[in-house]
């Protein structure tokens, strides 16, 4: 009975660790930054942006830059990086050391089976939570769409 039990809870995590869609709520799960420290994501958050290549974090970077150290804090904001299609010996020994140069946190997704973040090439992926409900899916690729998300 008990590993009945245990089976359909797994059974039911895995239904739902698909891709987050609208009205999704989010539930709480963790991640590391660029200085492996853990961070636990909570329904507090209303805006998510997600990253998947080079070209898009460097886009995400030179507006961050131009704001404020606690700029994603005060609006609710995180940052989250996939970077599991780099190889190890590239993250380690140059991904990193140039993401621990940034003066805000971004966290980190190392495992390429992570499929909760949509994703469209050469687009930032935003999402506007209330309450920790997905409001909202954009596909952007402007530092002024980014902003549009962020005011």
């Amino acid at each position: 009975m008990l590993r009945k039990l245990i089976l359909s809870v797994i059974f039911i995590n895995c239904l739902s660790a698909g891709t987050l869609k609208i009205d999704d709520k989010i539930s709480n799960f963790s991640l590391t930054d660029q200085f492996d420290k853990i961070h636990t994501i909570t329904c507090d958050i209303s805006t998510i942006i997600v990253t998947f290549q080079k070209k898009t974090l460097m886009m995400v970077n030179d507006y961050l830059s131009s704001k404020s150290e606690n700029f994603l804090e005060n609006h609710h904001a995180i940052f989250i990086n996939n970077i599991s299609s780099s190889p190890t010996i590239i993250t380690k020994m140059f991904t990193l050391p140039k993401l621990r140069d940034y003066k805000y946190t971004i966290l980190l997704i190392y495992d390429e089976s992570n499929t909760k973040f949509e994703k469209q090439s050469d687009k930032i992926t935003t999402y506007s939570l209330e309450n920790g409900f997905i409001k909202n899916i954009n596909f952007i690729s402007s530092i002024d769409e980014l902003d549009r998300v962020l005011k």
